[in-house]
């Protein structure tokens, strides 16, 4: 079954016969990917009321077990997200009353998020629909190619992350 990769390396193969592409095999398929896994979480996330940022800074306090309480750094660590989207976020989730920031006791310059229970409410109701919504996603794998898609796919983020 030939893709839009697959017309994208043909023209390659005929423009740049000298030149491997098949690195493009497998990147241009990642980034395809990404972008359409994006948009189907996206749609789930508004479903719910949040965006995928949103979801991710929720879920990321809730998952750190309690008191559900980080700084903006771990956060940012965590989430695998800037300090300034950090930031932006918080404003946001604060206003809705789903997070709560207080001065941080061991560092008087930083602050401490938490999670507040309407925020838990909020990333508890999405969730399910967060995991249906992957599961949908990746039903025409079997469990053994998901566990080698994504043994293969750490290594190339390894890769991509020690550049």
């Amino acid at each position: 079954m030939a893709d839009h990769v697959d017309r994208i390396l043909a023209q390659w193969h005929r423009e740049r016969p000298d030149l491997d592409v098949s690195p493009m095999a497998v990147i241009g398929r990642l980034s395809r990917a990404a972008v359409a896994v994006h948009a189907r979480l996206d749609r789930t996330f508004a479903a719910h009321g949040l965006d995928r940022g949103s979801f991710d800074v929720l879920a990321t306090l809730l998952r750190n077990g309690p008191p559900h309480r980080l700084t903006p750094a771990q956060l940012a660590a965590d989430a695998m997200i800037t300090s300034a989207a950090v930031a932006q976020r918080l404003n946001r989730l604060e206003a809705r009353g789903l997070v709560t920031r207080a001065p941080n006791p061991d560092d008087g310059r930083g602050s401490l998020v938490s999670l507040t229970a309407d925020g838990r409410a909020a990333v508890e109701a999405t969730l399910p629909a967060h995991l249906a919504t992957e599961q949908e996603l990746l039903a025409d794998l079997s469990p053994d190619e998901r566990e080698t898609l994504a043994a293969l796919l750490a290594r190339v983020s390894h890769a991509a992350d020690a550049t």
